[in-house]
């Protein structure tokens, strides 16, 4: 197989996971709070060829000296995009819409018995029963319990008549013609979104904090509950743009097909050569 068949065959296995990323995107346009990401393409180790042997060739000379024969592209990153989408109004007690685009919800997840915290955009929560009954908690629409500003789930006692939530976040029920205040929901200010990882979910962990020389303080901020930090009634929308996205999954199949096109021209050529010499 020559160099140049290798270098396409390397960039199509690439374009794929683009391909992959862009059709995911366009899957979650309608996904409250879900994040456009972005891949960032970067090359392969390249071999520098010296071909200037004469000096008076390199007068004038604007681009780097010599052939840098590459070896194809890889998929450097994904990118998240963590503009504010559009709120579109519910009017649903439990449809609530952060201001900030650095602010996020807590959500507790559990794998193999171990509890961890992840982030999320998605605001429409729900009522879920509690084991042994009487009580109900504050939960996303796959169960993982929203955590309050006290970082334990919010438990609210059953037997209510009505529910809201307040700009500063603050859950309140009606029992009978009393209001009380049942918990508040928390929400912290992420001071590095573009580290954060999607883990599947629309929900957010963070990497390995001390490998990026970072102190949980200094990304992680809890924000004090006070003010217009959310909106009730209202979901904020994916800030996928659909346009955007066709146009990149037509430039993506257009370099994948120049790529496979690559190929069966230099598997052309070469079975040309054979010929040829026999």
């Amino acid at each position: 197989m020559s160099r140049t068949m290798i270098q396409a065959a390397v960039t199509m296995n690439q374009l794929q996971q683009k391909l992959d990323m862009i059709g995911h995107n366009m899957a979650n346009s309608q996904t409250p709070g879900y994040k456009t990401r972005r891949s960032e393409f970067s090359s392969l180790l390249k071999q520098q060829i010296n071909n200037l042997n004469a000096p008076a060739n390199e007068e004038n000379r604007l681009t780097p000296e010599g052939i840098r024969v590459g070896t194809g592209a890889r998929l450097g990153g994904i990118a998240n995009n963590m503009s504010i989408g559009a709120l579109q109004t519910t009017n649903r007690a439990l449809d609530v819409a952060l201001r900030n685009e650095n602010h996020f919800f807590q959500i507790q997840t559990e794998n193999l018995g171990v509890l961890e915290t992840q982030y999320t955009r998605d605001g429409s929560f729900y009522l879920n029963p509690i084991q042994g009954g009487g009580a109900v908690m504050l939960t996303t629409a796959d169960g993982h319990p929203v955590l309050g500003q006290n970082g334990a789930p919010i438990i609210i006692q059953d037997g209510f008549d009505a529910i809201e939530v307040r700009d500063n976040g603050q859950i309140v029920v009606e029992r009978g013609n009393m209001q009380q205040v049942a918990g508040t929901i928390g929400v912290v200010e992420i001071t590095r979104p573009h580290i954060l990882e999607a883990s599947g979910g629309n929900l957010f962990r963070l990497p390995d904090l001390d490998e990026l020389g970072y102190a949980m303080g200094e990304i992680v901020q809890p924000q004090a509950m006070q003010g217009q930090l959310m909106e009730s009634g209202v979901l904020e929308q994916s800030n996928v743009d659909l346009a955007e996205e066709m146009s990149e999954l037509l430039l993506t199949q257009r370099a994948y097909q120049f790529n496979a096109r690559t190929i069966s021209m230099t598997d052309q050529m070469m079975g040309l050569i054979n010929q040829l010499r026999s």
